[in-house]
């Protein structure tokens, strides 16, 4: 197996800066790239659910396709999502911590 080259990358990379010409008035985001899977983009939005909504909006994934899933020890919200832009795979993260419950709030009397 040969060892990864930075070339590899150009695909995700070119589309990252397609997105940051395309929004770039959306809210930043981390992005990913990895010589693992060279042909994805990974953008991932933490603390605040409204970023990864608005990119959604913009990437043009369908609310459908949105996995919700929890993780942490159900401490964490996460939602996931992938989409195709110009021929890369964009995997759409948000992270979000759920509110721990208060206690006698909601308990039944």
């Amino acid at each position: 197996m040969s060892t990864p080259t930075m070339s590899g990358l150009s695909a995700p990379v070119t589309v990252l800066a397609s997105l940051m010409a395309r929004f770039p008035d959306l809210p930043a985001v981390d992005v990913s790239l990895s010589t693992v899977f060279p042909e994805r983009l990974e953008l991932s939005a933490h603390d605040d659910l409204a970023v990864f909504e608005a990119w959604r909006e913009a990437l043009d994934i369908d609310p459908g396709a949105v996995v919700h899933k929890v993780q942490s020890g159900g401490t964490t919200r996460v939602l996931d999502a992938q989409t195709v832009f110009t021929g890369i795979r964009v995997r759409l993260v948000g992270y979000s911590a759920i509110p721990a419950p208060v206690a006698g709030v909601g308990a039944a009397s």
